[in-house]
């Protein structure tokens, strides 16, 4: 099986030419918000933007308004050439799904 691996890089854009995809399903609460911009304060940007040619955003969303709050001008992001339309909705589907939830006997052991 031939597997496309991607980053071949990872690419530093002004956020105003990073563009919020009008339909996702996603919405970030301002609480939600806070805490990106503070894991992004303690722990740096780890996980970049992933964007089509033209911009449009395919995930990350929150980092971006976590950024805009800080008053950060530039983003991580991976462009995603290979990806079609359809794989791009796709993607965007898997990557806003919640993870199924924890059950109580369960917690201890994945959350510290």
């Amino acid at each position: 099986m031939d597997l496309t691996f991607v980053p071949q890089s990872v690419e530093q854009w002004p956020l105003e030419r990073l563009k919020p995809y009008a339909r996702n399903a996603k919405l970030h609460s301002p609480e939600q918000v806070v805490r990106i911009a503070a894991s992004m304060v303690e722990f740096g940007w780890t996980v970049p933007c992933l964007v089509a040619d033209d911009g449009e955003l395919i995930a990350g969303h929150g980092r971006v308004l976590a950024a805009i709050q800080l008053g950060i001008e530039t983003a991580p992001v991976i462009v995603l050439s290979h990806l079609t339309d359809a794989q791009r909705r796709a993607y965007r589907i898997a990557d806003n799904k919640l993870p199924f939830p924890i059950l109580p006997s369960r917690r201890a052991a994945v959350i510290p």
